[in-house]
């Protein structure tokens, strides 16, 4: 073989395999651990609760007009929530490559969808994002690079949708930032959100998932829809359900039931850190746990008195 071919070939091997050592295989199925936020991975959070996140005033009016007869209607039966779901949502994740038929090389990663949201497709080929009038889609449009172990995913181009399953709202115009790691059989996802319409500041959650390949999550399609009319022919028929301002009947709720102010309760950016407990002054928890206790088999303890300590 001569010289020049010879070199060649060993540039086309350092080609081909230079990504292979900052890259992690990610496929697989990855179970749901809810060990972390556990009323949004379980019966799921109250209608009026926006503590920790940083609503300005146009995303907490909008939260507060949220009615949850709303899913009843036909037109709302078959609208999943965005990929930032995926790190609050309680189901595990089933991830797998998509490659080039010609070279062999990863062009994409799959986060398959489920029940609550769509496929999420994170193109690692170098495409650009479309323009910014391109249609919005449930999945969003998400690029990829590798930075070391880490990769990097941005999402554009989603619809509007909920941040929580009570009503607090996420636009259009959100945009979404992943780190996504593996460490042996765990897989972590740190995700920040910023939406210039309803939100202040940045939203950031983290969640852990753990390797096991017994977990039945389907094919990884979102589930098949078809709306139907739940409710039977009516005068109030064309009604959208909503809350007029000042109208919605939870909003006192969590309050009365756990003692925490009403303007903790209705959110905001200050919310989300910890040095807002300082000014929680003078807080008394509820003497007898009423509600989450045990939680539907999320194996919390119950508290049966006023110690504090669960029986």
């Amino acid at each position: 073989m001569s010289l020049l071919k010879t070199a060649a070939l060993v540039l086309l091997l350092v080609l081909l395999s230079a990504p292979a050592f900052a890259q992690f295989d990610l496929s697989g199925t990855w179970a749901s651990r809810s060990n972390q936020d556990d009323m949004e991975r379980g019966a799921g959070p109250d209608p009026v609760d926006y503590l920790g996140l940083p609503l300005n005033d146009e995303g907490r009016a909008k939260a507060l007009s949220y009615n949850y007869s709303m899913l009843s209607l036909p037109e709302y039966q078959c609208g999943y929530l965005t990929p930032f779901y995926i790190v609050l949502g309680p189901f595990g994740l089933r991830i797998w490559s998509e490659l080039d038929p010609v070279t062999g090389r990863v062009i994409a990663w799959k986060i398959g969808g489920w029940v609550d949201r769509d496929v999420t497709t994170i193109w690692v080929d170098g495409r650009p994002h479309p323009s910014p009038n391109a249609p919005h889609t449930y999945g969003g449009f998400t690029t990829g690079v590798w930075e070391g172990d880490t990769l990097t995913a941005y999402t554009t181009h989603m619809k509007a949708s909920m941040i929580r399953r009570n009503g607090a709202p996420v636009s259009d115009q959100a945009t979404m930032t992943m780190h996504i790691m593996r460490h042996g059989d765990f897989l972590t996802i740190r995700a920040v959100i910023l939406d210039p319409v309803y939100f202040s500041e940045p939203y950031v959650r983290s969640r852990v998932w753990m390797r096991d390949p017994t977990v039945n999550l389907g094919n990884g399609v979102s589930s098949p829809c078809e709306p139907i009319a739940e409710l039977p022919p009516s005068d109030t028929a064309s009604v959208v359900p909503h809350y007029l301002p000042g109208k919605n009947p939870f909003v006192n709720e969590l309050t009365e039931k756990h003692n925490i102010p009403r303007e903790a309760v209705l959110g905001g950016a200050e919310t989300m850190y910890p040095e807002y407990r300082e000014k929680l002054t003078g807080y008394v928890p509820p003497a007898i746990c009423k509600r989450y206790c045990g939680c539907g088999g999320l194996g919390v303890p119950c508290i049966t008195d006023g110690s504090g300590i669960p029986r």
